[in-house]
Protein backbone atom coordinates (compact mmCIF):
# COMPACT_ATOMS: atom_id res chain seq x y z
CA UNK A 1 0.00 0.00 0.00
CA UNK A 2 1.13 3.75 -0.58
CA UNK A 3 0.26 5.52 2.01
CA UNK A 4 0.90 9.68 2.53
CA UNK A 5 -0.35 11.02 5.41
CA UNK A 6 -0.28 14.79 6.71
CA UNK A 7 2.25 15.53 3.72
CA UNK A 8 2.66 19.10 3.71
CA UNK A 9 4.62 21.29 1.22
CA UNK A 10 3.77 25.04 0.38
CA UNK A 11 5.95 27.17 -2.61
CA UNK A 12 7.05 30.51 -1.73
CA UNK A 13 4.59 32.98 -1.27
CA UNK A 14 1.83 30.93 -0.83
CA UNK A 15 -0.66 31.41 2.29
CA UNK A 16 -1.56 28.36 3.25
CA UNK A 17 0.09 24.91 2.64
CA UNK A 18 -0.88 22.17 0.89
CA UNK A 19 -1.92 18.67 3.05
CA UNK A 20 -2.06 15.37 1.34
CA UNK A 21 -3.72 12.08 2.92
CA UNK A 22 -4.26 9.15 0.95
CA UNK A 23 -4.00 5.44 -0.02
CA UNK A 24 -3.43 3.52 -2.88
CA UNK A 25 -3.67 0.07 -3.03
CA UNK A 26 -1.45 -2.05 -5.56
CA UNK A 27 -3.35 -3.14 -8.89
CA UNK A 28 -5.78 -0.13 -8.72
CA UNK A 29 -6.49 3.26 -10.33
CA UNK A 30 -6.29 6.58 -7.91
CA UNK A 31 -7.63 8.80 -9.06
CA UNK A 32 -6.67 13.11 -8.06
CA UNK A 33 -8.87 16.10 -9.48
CA UNK A 34 -8.90 19.55 -8.95
CA UNK A 35 -9.10 22.57 -10.56
CA UNK A 36 -6.21 24.23 -12.40
CA UNK A 37 -3.84 24.88 -9.91
CA UNK A 38 -5.62 23.39 -6.78
CA UNK A 39 -2.36 21.21 -6.34
CA UNK A 40 -2.20 17.80 -8.43
CA UNK A 41 0.82 18.20 -9.85
CA UNK A 42 2.73 19.28 -6.76
CA UNK A 43 0.93 16.18 -5.29
CA UNK A 44 2.73 14.17 -8.11
CA UNK A 45 6.33 15.90 -7.72
CA UNK A 46 5.80 15.10 -3.91
CA UNK A 47 5.58 11.69 -4.56
CA UNK A 48 8.31 11.77 -7.37
CA UNK A 49 11.05 13.34 -5.06
CA UNK A 50 11.04 16.74 -7.23
CA UNK A 51 9.66 18.40 -4.28
CA UNK A 52 10.36 17.67 -0.14
CA UNK A 53 7.52 18.19 1.96
CA UNK A 54 7.85 20.46 4.68
CA UNK A 55 6.24 17.55 7.47
CA UNK A 56 4.36 14.05 7.01
CA UNK A 57 5.01 10.54 5.81
CA UNK A 58 5.24 8.88 2.35
CA UNK A 59 5.18 4.69 2.81
CA UNK A 60 5.40 1.74 0.21
CA UNK A 61 4.66 -1.38 1.97
CA UNK A 62 6.61 0.33 5.42
CA UNK A 63 9.10 1.91 3.49
CA UNK A 64 9.67 5.45 3.88
CA UNK A 65 10.28 6.95 0.53
CA UNK A 66 11.13 10.76 1.80
CA UNK A 67 15.01 10.14 2.43
CA UNK A 68 15.05 8.43 -1.64
CA UNK A 69 16.17 10.53 -4.60
CA UNK A 70 13.42 10.64 -7.66
CA UNK A 71 16.40 8.18 -9.41
CA UNK A 72 16.20 5.80 -6.42
CA UNK A 73 12.34 5.75 -5.76
CA UNK A 74 10.05 3.06 -7.33
CA UNK A 75 8.03 5.62 -9.16
CA UNK A 76 7.84 5.99 -12.74
CA UNK A 77 6.30 8.98 -14.35
CA UNK A 78 3.76 9.34 -17.44
CA UNK A 79 3.29 12.77 -19.16
CA UNK A 80 0.47 14.26 -21.01
CA UNK A 81 3.79 14.59 -23.40
CA UNK A 82 5.16 11.21 -23.65
CA UNK A 83 9.30 12.26 -23.69
CA UNK A 84 10.53 9.87 -26.11
CA UNK A 85 13.62 10.87 -28.28
CA UNK A 86 11.83 11.00 -31.33
CA UNK A 87 14.81 10.26 -33.83
CA UNK A 88 15.72 7.23 -32.23
CA UNK A 89 14.26 3.58 -33.31
CA UNK A 90 10.88 2.37 -31.06
CA UNK A 91 13.27 -0.32 -29.07
CA UNK A 92 16.00 2.12 -28.54
CA UNK A 93 13.39 4.69 -26.41
CA UNK A 94 12.13 1.43 -24.41
CA UNK A 95 15.59 -0.11 -23.61
CA UNK A 96 16.34 3.27 -22.21
CA UNK A 97 13.77 1.90 -19.70
CA UNK A 98 16.23 -0.91 -18.54
CA UNK A 99 19.93 -0.89 -16.27
CA UNK A 100 22.64 0.21 -19.32
CA UNK A 101 24.35 -2.06 -18.13
CA UNK A 102 21.98 -4.90 -19.32
CA UNK A 103 23.26 -7.88 -21.87
CA UNK A 104 22.26 -7.26 -25.38
CA UNK A 105 20.30 -10.46 -26.13
CA UNK A 106 18.43 -9.95 -22.47
CA UNK A 107 17.31 -6.50 -23.82
CA UNK A 108 17.00 -7.71 -26.93
CA UNK A 109 13.95 -9.99 -25.41
CA UNK A 110 12.78 -7.85 -22.68
CA UNK A 111 11.81 -4.67 -25.37
CA UNK A 112 10.05 -7.41 -27.66
CA UNK A 113 8.28 -8.37 -24.61
CA UNK A 114 7.12 -5.10 -23.93
CA UNK A 115 6.05 -3.73 -26.73
CA UNK A 116 4.19 -7.08 -27.31
CA UNK A 117 2.47 -6.19 -24.14
CA UNK A 118 1.37 -2.72 -25.06
CA UNK A 119 0.68 -4.02 -28.70
CA UNK A 120 3.12 -2.71 -30.56
CA UNK A 121 4.86 -6.21 -31.89
CA UNK A 122 7.00 -5.72 -35.25
CA UNK A 123 7.73 -2.01 -34.36
CA UNK A 124 11.23 -2.33 -32.76
CA UNK A 125 12.90 -0.86 -35.47
CA UNK A 126 10.93 2.04 -36.70
CA UNK A 127 11.83 5.56 -35.85
CA UNK A 128 9.83 6.85 -33.31
CA UNK A 129 8.84 10.19 -34.72
CA UNK A 130 7.14 8.00 -36.94
CA UNK A 131 4.61 7.01 -34.78
CA UNK A 132 1.13 8.15 -34.34
CA UNK A 133 0.54 10.17 -30.54
CA UNK A 134 -1.20 6.93 -29.32
CA UNK A 135 1.39 4.84 -30.57
CA UNK A 136 4.09 6.80 -28.99
CA UNK A 137 2.00 6.56 -25.27
CA UNK A 138 2.19 3.03 -25.46
CA UNK A 139 6.35 3.41 -26.00
CA UNK A 140 6.24 5.34 -23.10
CA UNK A 141 4.11 2.40 -21.86
CA UNK A 142 6.55 -0.48 -22.55
CA UNK A 143 9.97 1.82 -21.42
CA UNK A 144 7.36 1.94 -17.85
CA UNK A 145 6.50 -1.73 -18.24
CA UNK A 146 11.08 -2.38 -18.14
CA UNK A 147 11.84 0.26 -15.11
CA UNK A 148 9.43 -2.67 -13.30
CA UNK A 149 8.49 0.37 -10.70
CA UNK A 150 5.60 -0.45 -8.15
CA UNK A 151 4.07 3.06 -8.76
CA UNK A 152 2.81 4.97 -12.08
CA UNK A 153 1.99 8.53 -11.60
CA UNK A 154 -0.34 9.36 -14.80
CA UNK A 155 -0.44 13.87 -15.19
CA UNK A 156 -3.17 14.14 -17.71
CA UNK A 157 -1.91 11.10 -19.67
CA UNK A 158 -4.56 11.00 -22.27
CA UNK A 159 -5.13 14.41 -23.02
CA UNK A 160 -3.68 14.91 -26.53
CA UNK A 161 -5.10 11.46 -27.75
CA UNK A 162 -8.60 11.56 -29.55
CA UNK A 163 -11.88 9.49 -28.56
CA UNK A 164 -11.27 6.27 -29.77
CA UNK A 165 -7.19 6.07 -29.19
CA UNK A 166 -7.93 7.55 -25.94
CA UNK A 167 -10.51 4.62 -25.04
CA UNK A 168 -7.95 1.97 -26.04
CA UNK A 169 -5.12 3.61 -23.89
CA UNK A 170 -7.10 3.98 -21.13
CA UNK A 171 -7.97 0.19 -21.38
CA UNK A 172 -4.16 -1.09 -21.41
CA UNK A 173 -3.33 1.30 -18.77
CA UNK A 174 -6.22 -0.43 -16.59
CA UNK A 175 -4.84 -4.06 -17.83
CA UNK A 176 -1.54 -3.21 -17.09
CA UNK A 177 -2.06 -1.90 -13.80
CA UNK A 178 -4.02 -4.71 -12.66
CA UNK A 179 -1.18 -6.94 -14.17
CA UNK A 180 1.70 -5.66 -12.58
CA UNK A 181 0.26 -4.79 -9.25
CA UNK A 182 0.91 -1.01 -9.75
CA UNK A 183 0.22 1.54 -7.60
CA UNK A 184 -1.03 3.87 -9.85
CA UNK A 185 -2.18 7.54 -9.60
CA UNK A 186 -3.86 9.57 -12.27
CA UNK A 187 -4.43 13.54 -12.12
CA UNK A 188 -6.92 14.56 -14.85
CA UNK A 189 -9.50 16.98 -15.30
CA UNK A 190 -11.42 15.41 -17.74
CA UNK A 191 -14.45 13.11 -16.27
CA UNK A 192 -14.68 10.36 -18.46
CA UNK A 193 -10.75 9.99 -17.46
CA UNK A 194 -11.91 9.06 -14.22
CA UNK A 195 -15.30 7.60 -14.74
CA UNK A 196 -13.62 5.35 -17.16
CA UNK A 197 -10.96 4.17 -14.35
CA UNK A 198 -10.88 5.26 -10.80
CA UNK A 199 -10.84 2.30 -7.99
CA UNK A 200 -10.94 5.16 -5.48
CA UNK A 201 -11.31 9.03 -6.07
CA UNK A 202 -10.00 12.20 -4.42
CA UNK A 203 -10.54 15.97 -5.09
CA UNK A 204 -8.20 18.55 -3.83
CA UNK A 205 -10.41 21.49 -2.25
CA UNK A 206 -8.58 24.29 -0.46
CA UNK A 207 -5.30 22.22 -0.88
CA UNK A 208 -6.65 19.08 0.71
CA UNK A 209 -7.78 15.91 -0.63
CA UNK A 210 -10.74 14.83 -0.16
CA UNK A 211 -12.56 11.22 -0.54
CA UNK A 212 -15.18 10.81 -2.85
Amino acid sequence: MLLADALTFAHPGQAAPYVFSFAAAPGEITAISGTSGSGKSTLLDLIAGFLQPFSGSLTLDGTDLLPLPPEERPVSLLLQSESLFEHLRTDSNVRLGLPARTPRAEAYDRVAQALAEVGLEGTEGQITATLSVGQKQRVALARTLLRNRPVLLLDEPFSALDDETRGTVRDLVRTLTLRHGWHTILVSHHADDVDSLANRRFRLVERRLERL
